[in-house]
């Protein structure tokens, strides 16, 4: 009888031990391809300025998706170069593409596009105007773009008596930023004020999934690799009830 009970519990635990390998090798499957996965598509960048505050703080870490600049849509905020505002990596909003007018302010101080007044609740002061009202025509091919905190923010407004009105070209843009990595502050939500003008609003990008990827991918590697210490201590324990009570059947003939 004990032989048959000892040769059902090794059959459970080698099939144990089967699944808990193969818990180990998914999960790092899952880890590191969620790592290079998102390698792939995401560029990380350190925000200098709190021209984006409160949206972006000085300091953030942000993850950008690599993007081709056709990809933009209006309310994304975007990581872009170009030489004349200083050819260096800038992260500012996109209000404005190829065909729109843009304007500051409607009679409710709000920024208006093609005459729609647009909802902006990521502000990060409540006067959208700061003193400089303007009026352009995006051209074909270019993005306006403004900081979210509009009171300091070196954007086009600046650039409204250069060529293009302050406008940049859409293949300036190197990526799209989807999330906030550190702190930790989640991913960016789409802003909803510009979803009823034409085109829309973009999609979210997959940083959740690659994120989920990552936190799958760890935990299957934690629990398969904790399967061996957990079962052999599950063993000990067993095997010492066990004799236990043998010792007491011996002392009480």
């Amino acid at each position: 009888m004990s032989e048959s009970v000892r040769t059902q519990g090794g059959g459970a635990g080698r099939v144990g031990s089967v699944l808990s390998g193969l818990a180990v090798a998914l999960g790092c499957v899952l880890f590191l391809g969620g790592f290079v996965w998102g390698a792939v598509l995401y560029q990380p960048y350190t925000v200098p300025t709190d021209s984006m505050s409160p949206t972006v703080e000085v300091g953030d870490r942000v993850l950008a998706q690599r993007i081709d600049g056709s990809e933009v849509r209006r309310g994304d905020v975007v990581v872009f170069q170009e030489a004349l505002w200083g050819d260096m990596p800038m992260v500012k909003r996109v209000v404005g593409v190829g065909g729109d007018k843009v304007a500051c302010c409607g009679a409710d101080g709000r920024l208006t596009v093609n005459g729609t007044p647009i909802d902006e609740p990521y502000l990060g002061s409540k006067d959208a105007t700061m003193g400089q009202d303007f009026s352009v025509t995006v051209p074909d091919g270019k993005l306006f773009l403004l900081g979210d905190e509009r009171r300091n923010s070196m954007d086009s407004r600046v650039h409204l008596q250069e060529a293009g009105q302050g406008s940049v070209p859409r293949s300036a843009v190197t990526g799209r930023v989807d999330a906030i990595a550190w702190p930790m502050d989640g991913v960016l939500e789409r802003p909803s004020g510009f979803a009823g003008l034409p085109g829309g609003i973009s999609e979210p990008g997959p940083v959740r999934l690659v994120v989920a990827a990552i936190v799958a991918g760890a935990a299957m590697i934690l629990i398969g690799a904790a399967y061996g210490p957990l079962a052999r201590l599950a063993g000990r324990r067993g095997g010492g009830s066990g004799r236990s009570g043998r010792d007491k059947e011996a002392v009480a003939a």
